[in-house]
């Protein structure tokens, strides 16, 4: 590529000097042949008004043929004061034709108009580089003659052909020069950005390109970050999407050995059937807990689930969601409090999928809360905020970006093991933007989290 660049540069260089060469050689002769022309169209008048006197009567005595036709003979002599390339003094004829035996090389009779050189008019022209002009005089005898001028005019490029060569030379070389900068700087990258991109395909997601400085933000820059930052999402997606396996494995292969061991038991006539028969029910409700957000979460990515809008009061369903959890609290020894007025804060939502996501907050809160939960509905602006925060260990500054992001394993483990699928956050984050709304987190090391869930108010 490299190669093909540098050739398309110098051709571009070369083709723009013979354009912008051949441009100034034609321009240069259409400049001169109108010169020229004007300059002939001037000495053919002052020859045609100075010959005229050479066919006064001399003397009164008027010039035989003879003497008019070496007169005559005798002006083309001033062919070479002049220099001219044609010189001729023609006549018309009384049947209003021109002589032509003696028209200059290159020219044909046809080319001028003699009824006009007859009335006293004048022309010139030219036919290609010869340039010519015609100017009527009075001959003895009542008759009208012709003067006839030519002049080569080509321009060219004459002395400084030599000159625009060099130049041209000169020009090419920096061509070539610049172009194989130009190739190491912007195609070199594009080749190494191609290679990484085609191993990074292969599944090599360790490559990585040079980073560029930070002050350089032109695209090739770019580029390189783009790439970098692909191969970094690609690579940090496969390692949660091993761990989401690994977890999903084990958050299956656990309740599966509890039920198959009460099972065998049962079957053997062993253990107390009343407490296996609780076991392995929670243990089935563990999975199909599991099972179900698997496909709310497949649901909510293929966009292929509905939503059923309706005025929801967020109050009245946050002080619903906390009663719910009150038990499950107090087993766990937690304090759980909801801070809100019921009946001032109502957005158009889906009831069971906005209660849904209050669940799935408070019990992500209840893992890792140290002694209590608080569940907060508040206006801000027109906005109805649902916010629950705990006390816990609160959340490491470099997991709180990818907070939301399925699959993700944050670095903090819940305070107690919970038989919680681990996609509770995910879901939220599709559910909420699903109904017009954003998601937040907070946190402080130390202090406890803080997730927020905003909503547009609903008009009126």
């Amino acid at each position: 590529m490299t190669r093909r660049f540098v050739v398309l540069l110098v051709g571009l260089v070369a083709a723009t000097l013979l354009i912008a060469g051949f441009g100034t050689l034609v321009l240069a002769n259409v400049r001169a042949r109108a010169t020229t022309e004007d300059s002939l169209r001037d000495q053919a008048t002052n020859v045609a008004a100075n010959v005229g006197e050479l066919f006064d009567p001399n003397n009164g005595v008027e010039l035989t043929q003879v003497q008019e036709r070496q007169r005559l003979r005798q002006l083309t002599l001033l062919r070479k004061l002049l220099d001219l390339d044609g010189f001729s003094v023609l006549t018309i004829t009384p049947n209003g034709e021109m002589t032509a035996d003696e028209l200059p090389a290159g020219l044909d009779a046809d080319l001028f108009d003699v009824q006009l050189l007859a009335a006293g008019g004048q022309q010139s022209g030219h036919q290609g580089d010869l340039v010519y002009a015609a100017a009527p005089l009075d001959l003895p005898g009542g008759r009208t003659g012709v003067i006839v001028l030519s002049q080569t005019a080509n321009a060219g490029l004459g002395p400084a052909a030599r000159y625009f060569v060099f130049a041209a030379l000169i020009t090419a070389l920096g061509g070539l020069l610049a172009a194989i900068v130009a190739a190491r700087r912007f195609v070199e990258p594009i080749t190494a950005a191609s290679v990484a991109t085609t191993k990074i395909a292969n599944g090599e997601l360790t490559t990585r390109l040079p980073e560029p400085p930070s002050h350089q933000r032109h695209e090739l820059a770019e580029l390189s970050r783009n790439v970098n930052s692909m191969a970094e999402t690609l690579e940090r997606s496969r390692t949660l999407e091993q761990q989401f396996l690994l977890s999903v494995s084990h958050d299956l292969r656990t309740p599966l050995t509890s039920i198959r061991g009460y099972a065998e038991a049962l079957a053997d006539g062993a253990g107390d059937p009343k407490h296996a028969a609780a076991v392995i029910k929670s243990e089935a409700r563990r999975l199909e807990r599991l099972v179900a957000d698997l496909l709310d979460l497949a649901r909510l990515q293929a966009s292929s689930f509905s939503l059923h809008l309706e005025p929801v009061d967020v109050g009245q369903l946050a002080l619903v969601s906390v009663q719910g959890f009150a038990p499950d609290a107090d087993e766990r020894g937690l304090t759980i409090t909801a801070d809100t007025e019921p009946g001032t804060l109502t957005v158009s939502a889906d009831h069971d999928r906005l209660a849904q996501v209050a669940a799935n907050l408070i019990e992500n809160a209840m893992k890792y809360a140290a002694s209590s939960v608080q569940v907060t509905a508040r206006r801000d602006g027109d906005q109805a905020v649902l916010v629950v925060s705990d006390d816990g260990p609160g959340i490491d500054p470099r997991d709180l970006p990818n907070m939301f992001e399925r699959l993700y394993v944050a670095r903090h483990r819940p305070t107690r093991e919970e038989s919680s699928s681990g996609l509770g956050l995910a879901i939220v984050k599709q559910l909420v933007s699903s109904m017009g709304g954003e998601v937040w987190v907070a946190s402080d090391p130390g202090s406890g989290a803080v997730f927020g869930v905003r909503l547009p108010l609903a008009a009126g």
